[in-house]
C-alpha cells in the first residue's frame, strides 16, 4: 500500500492537514487500512523534504495545511499510469506458516489449513455483507457517493482475494494428500492380476497305478 501516493491524491483536490487526510483516507478505504496521525505527519514530512508537498498556511482552527506541487502532481501521474510492480511481492504471513509448516515437528499442517479455511471464508462472507451496504449507498445516490464507490471497489478486490486464498487453501490440501502417499501407490498401476476365471486350469496325467496333476 502506498501511503505516499494515497495522500498526494487527496491533496490533489485541495490543501488538507493531517488529521483531516487520516480520515479522508480511511473514508476512501473504508478504514481497510487504519492509519494514525504521527504515520500521516512522517509522511507528510517525507513528501515535503522530496518538494511534492508544501505548507500553504493555517486554517481558522490553526492547523497546518499542506499543498500539493506541481512536482507532486507529475509524481501522482506517473503513479496512476504505472503498473504496480509485482516482481518483488510484500511477504505474506499464510504462506509463510505454511511453508513454514511443512515437515514440523508436532504440528499438524492439514489442521492448520483447516482452520485457516474457516477463517478465509468467514471474511469472505462479512466482505460479502459490506459490499451488498456499500452498493445499496451508491444506488441510493446520497451524498458522499465517490467514497462509497471508492470503497466497493476495495470490497470487491478483498472478495476476489479471499476466494483465491479459499482454492489456493484447497490446493495444498490436495497437495500434501496426494504427496502423502505411499511410493507404490503414486506409481502408475501396473497390469491388473489375472482373475480366477482367467487363470489356466490344470491339466490332469493319469498313468496306470498312479495319479499324478500337472499344470500346463
Amino acid at each position: 500500500m502506498s501511503i505516499r501516493h494515497g495522500l498526494l491524491a487527496l491533496l490533489e483536490r485541495g490543501p488538507r492537514y493531517g488529521s483531516q487526510l487520516r480520515t479522508e483516507f480511511e473514508s476512501r478505504t473504508g478504514s481497510t487500512w487504519p492509519l494514525n496521525v504521527g504515520q500521516v505527519y512522517t509522511t507528510l514530512s517525507r513528501l515535503e523534504r522530496d518538494g511534492l508537498v508544501a505548507p500553504d498556511g493555517e486554517d481558522a482552527a490553526g492547523h497546518t495545511l499542506y499543498a500539493i506541487t506541481d512536482t507532486g502532481r507529475t509524481e501522482l501521474r506517473e503513479w496512476y499510469e504505472r503498473p504496480v510492480d509485482r516482481a518483488n511481492p510484500p511477504r505474506d504471513e499464510l504462506s509463510i506458516k505454511l511453508a513454514m509448516a511443512v515437515g514440523a515437528p508436532g504440528v499438524d499442517i492439514r489442521a492448520v489449513i483447516q482452520s485457516q479455511r474457516h477463517a478465509t471464508i468467514r471474511a469472505m462472507q462479512d466482505y460479502t455483507r459490506l459490499k451488498a451496504t456499500a452498493l445499496a449507498a451508491v444506488e441510493s445516490g446520497r451524498s458522499h457517493e465517490r467514497d462509497d464507490v471508492a470503497w466497493l471497489l476495495v470490497l470487491e478486490q478483498l472478495i476476489f482475494q479471499t476466494e483465491a486464498e479459499a482454492r489456493w487453501l484447497d490446493h495444498c490440501e490436495a497437495r500434501l494428500v496426494r504427496l502423502s502417499l505411499p511410493a507404490d501407490r503414486r506409481a502408475a498401476p501396473s497390469e491388473p492380476p489375472q482373475s480366477a476365471a482367467e487363470t489356466p486350469a490344470p491339466t490332469t496325467t493319469t498313468r496306470p497305478g498312479t495319479a499324478r496333476t500337472r499344470r500346463a
